[in-house]
């Protein structure tokens, strides 16, 4: 007689519906970063050269090609300018969170798999970060289940599923050079079996799946290669020269936003600590040693904190599973669904021009929506339903996500993509030119343009491409006297 299938699954396809796939195209691309990713990605899949990226005809080698290969096999695969870039990352999320719940079913039992991948899968940071085609998320899915598919070695020395790692870590090397290496120091730290690490079965997958492209792209384009490597990864560590200089204790509110709407339960993890568990000091260390790591770093951007959410989830599950009482830890996550209702308004000014423009809504009745999922929970948990309860807030997560997709994508369109502006140039792209925009927006037009447009300085055209201060970018009549 076939197995009861749990409600829990029978909600799993709407809940990933909502939360990675629906309206995954109501922006155009944002911010410098996912344009200029997709032009890179759109010229592999065009040119037929997977080794070289190239932007705009000239070799960039900033980041190494898992996403360009992602994005450039859907814009093969015939999907439009925001499916093909984005797409691919949010069914990788998806995918890895169907492993997170496996390998964590195998480690720690039915219940905690449930608990921890509804709350990752449900974090604001998870979230965001599938919804662009940038390379964290696929750096995170790569490095984060090759440090999972370690824990049985952690636990009882257990080295069949190294090997796998391994390769796992090699892709993750694909997806960002040497980084994943660094946050994989945890595995070899404090552990008396670290030569089963450098065994030739183990080492060989990761030289199989990680050197061929470093090989070739160096044979292919030499010195140039080595020193954009070498200033990526060690000079953005040191260097300000990027401009993402931030204080220490950048990390810290950051990491407490992108685990919302369950940041409480990070409190409630430290409170039980490691406990006598390996697998549970390992998780610790995956999330501490990253946080002290890129602390330390001069440059700091939000997106680099996301390899670390999968062991923060994890940890907080493992303890909420353990917890003899949750109600108040719970109801403090249901109040906390109210960010999504707060970040709707506030989203298209926070990234047409920085958090800092933002001002925060006025209330409104939709947020006594928060304490109504408070409530529910305390109930669920106080009736001995706690995986009933953190589903009713993974629930509240996703109808916020989906409220937040349909009400604030058009502005944000609107606010911080170049998607209407090159709609506006289509077709008559030789009549245009662009007077000093800022970079956000540039790369942003040269993707919807299809070819950059050239500066106005350099040749004049009857329609300028122009900016204010603080505003988006429109067309306009060039100026009868053009300024010096």
């Amino acid at each position: 007689m076939p197995r009861k299938i749990p409600p829990v699954l029978w909600l799993a396809l709407p809940l990933a519906y909502f939360l990675y796939l629906y309206n995954l195209d109501g922006a155009g691309l944002l911010g410098p970063d996912e344009p200029r990713y997709a032009s890179i990605a759109r010229d592999m899949s065009r040119s037929g050269d997977w080794i070289t990226p190239r932007l705009w005809g000239e070799p960039w080698f900033e980041k190494s090609p898992l996403l360009y290969w992602m994005e450039g096999a859907a814009f093969r695969l015939g999907f439009g300018p925001e499916l093909a870039p984005r797409l691919p990352v949010a069914l990788m999320a998806l995918a890895f969170l169907g492993f997170y719940w496996w390998i964590l079913r195998r480690e720690f039992g039915c219940r905690a798999a449930w608990l921890a991948t509804l709350i990752l899968g449900t974090s604001a940071g998870w979230i965001a970060f599938s919804q662009v085609g940038v390379t964290d998320l696929p750096l995170t899915a790569a490095f984060s289940a090759a440090m999972l598919l370690a824990l049985p070695w952690i636990a009882k020395g257990e080295t069949r599923f190294l090997p796998a790692a391994s390769a796992l870590l090699g892709v993750a090397v694909l997806a960002k050079y040497l980084l994943p290496l660094v946050l994989a120091l945890p595995l070899a730290l404090g552990c008396r079996r670290w030569r089963d690490l450098i065994r030739p079965r183990v080492v060989a997958p990761f030289l199989v799946v990680a050197l061929p492209w470093y090989a070739l792209c160096w044979l292919r384009n030499g010195r140039a290669f080595v020193d954009v490597f070498w200033q990526h990864q060690f000079g953005r560590f040191v260097s300000g020269a990027l401009m993402h200089v931030q204080p220490w204790w950048f990390y810290l509110p950051v990491l407490a936003g992108v685990l919302l709407p369950w940041t409480p339960l990070l409190a409630l993890a430290a409170r039980r600590g490691a406990a006598a568990d390996p697998r549970r000091r390992f998780l610790w260390g995956w999330l501490l040693f990253g946080l002290v790591f890129f602390s330390a770093a001069t440059n700091k951007l939000p997106g680099y904190l996301l390899p670390l959410l999968p062991a923060a989830a994890a940890l907080m599950a493992l303890a909420l599973d353990q917890a003899a009482r949750a109600r108040a830890w719970l109801a403090c996550c249901g109040l906390l669904l109210v960010s999504f209702l707060c970040a709707a308004p506030m989203l298209p000014a926070a990234l047409g021009g920085g958090l800092s423009r933002a001002s925060f809504p006025p209330f409104q009745g939709s947020w006594l929506l928060a304490p109504v999922a408070a409530a529910l929970a305390w109930t669920l948990e106080q009736r001995g339903r706690r995986l009933a309860a953190v589903l009713a807030l993974a629930l509240g997560a996703t109808a916020g996500t989906a409220y937040l997709k349909r009400s604030a994508l058009a502005a944000v369109d609107r606010a911080a993509s170049a998607r209407s502006l090159g709609q506006a140039i289509d077709g008559r792209a030789d009549a245009v030119c662009v007077d000093h925009i800022q970079r956000n927006w540039r790369y942003g037009l040269n993707y919807y343009s299809a070819t950059p447009l050239p500066d106005c300085s350099v040749a004049s055209k009857p329609l300028w491409v122009r900016q204010l201060p603080g505003e988006p970018p429109y067309l306009a009549p060039a100026p009868a006297i053009p300024p010096p």
